[in-house]
């Protein structure tokens, strides 16, 4: 099911539209083979950005586990694998939507990766033990290049929720790092059961250390029941600015729909967990909504100067097909609607009193929000 609601994600129609056919032949393929033959399955561009410490940002250009007994059954997993192979190709259009965008700070690199039609995979390096985790890994050999690339050790896959588009290539990464380098150990972690290749089930408050790198895990629950929200800050914080990697929670200029949970969820996820976070937090999501969101917010929002820029430099980014990524904890308050649902003039455009209320009104106006 969460692949189909997928298919309900905020973002442009049209973008989805490959993305629906192959899911629904690979889905009624693999509904056939399970039923028939019992498949037990569980050109480099560089922008300076002028952040106080100076990070550089440089733009660069399903696997599912069968229990197999037989040779007609590791067929028919090899087929199934191809696939979903070449659905994720027909997905992204034969190309990634945007050029990598790579984060740089004397400890720390962040290399966002894009994916499919609008997704972002993350590999998040310490530069001290080069060792790295990898976010989200649907494209696994994408990410497999970027670690050849970067000479590091894959320690962790952080995953943010279960739906297919942020777990389905788990599996497949431990096993491709795996045949590369066979003596390694990579913990899949995640908040939810449902998760691919789940090792480490994690949850509120929960630390994942990877060299000096430390992520506490906030639990976000409402896109979905087990979202997990990931905040790394590391041992030599002055060097660098902390990081939250949001999966579908939240978007710049935006946030996931609420598939598994309430307004209120989505409240205390944007406001009282990340809202809280440094102002100066680099936020890196899950999706590249921000000129869709921004549309939203300038409809519900109309005078905000911050959002009206914002947009103009997004649209901007997008021409070039560079990504609008990464935005601050600190911007999100200035120019998303869903983190300023506690202000009067959002709580009067959609006719509420409370904040909780304004979050759902205003979720509820996106779902159906046609943006020109």
């Amino acid at each position: 099911m969460s692949a189909l609601k997928y298919l309900f994600r905020s973002g442009p129609a049209s973008k989805k539209t490959l993305e629906v056919f192959g899911l629904l032949g690979i889905y009624n393929a693999g509904v056939k083979l399970s039923s028939k033959y019992r498949i037990i399955s569980s050109p480099i561009t560089t922008r300076q950005t002028n952040f106080s410490s100076s990070p550089k940002i440089h733009y660069n250009r399903p696997n599912l586990d069968f229990k197999t007994s037989s040779s007609l059954e590791k067929f028919k997993t090899a087929a199934f694998s191809l696939g979903f192979s070449l659905f994720r190709a027909f997905a992204s259009g034969g190309k990634m939507h945007s050029e990598k965008c790579v984060v740089d700070f004397p400890n720390l690199r962040i290399v966002g990766i894009p994916a499919l039609s609008d997704n972002f995979m993350y590999l998040v390096i310490d530069k001290n033990s080069m060792q790295a985790v990898v976010f989200d890994p649907v494209e696994p050999e994408n990410v497999l290049n970027e670690i050849r690339k970067q000479n590091v050790t894959l320690s962790a896959i952080l995953t943010t929720h279960h739906h297919w588009d942020h777990a389905n290539g788990n599996a497949e990464m431990v096993s491709s790092y795996k045949s590369e380098v066979p003596n390694a150990t990579v913990e899949v972690y995640g908040g939810d059961d449902r998760i691919q290749a789940l090792t480490k089930k994690i949850g509120q408050d929960d630390i994942i250390n990877v060299g000096s790198m430390t992520f506490q895990c906030l639990f976000t629950p409402c896109h979905t029941s087990g979202h997990i929200c990931y905040f790394l800050t590391t041992q030599d914080s002055n060097i660098h600015k902390p990081a939250v990697f949001t999966g579908d929670t939240l978007f710049i200029g935006g946030c996931g729909r609420f598939f598994e949970g309430t307004a209120q969820q989505m409240y205390t996820a944007l406001v009282e967990k990340l809202g809280v976070l440094p102002p100066e937090t680099l936020v890196f999501c899950g999706h590249e909504y921000t000129v869709n969101n921004l549309k939203f917010g300038l409809h519900v929002e109309p005078q905000n100067s911050a959002m009206s820029e914002k947009l103009g430099w997004a649209q901007d980014q997008r021409s070039k097909r560079l990504p609008t990524i990464p935005s601050s904890i600190r911007e999100e308050k200035e120019i998303n609607p869903f983190m300023r649902c506690t202000l009067p003039v959002l709580q009067n455009h959609v006719q509420t009193k409370t904040p909780v209320e304004c979050m759902g009104a205003l979720r509820t106006m996106k779902d159906s929000f046609k943006a020109n």
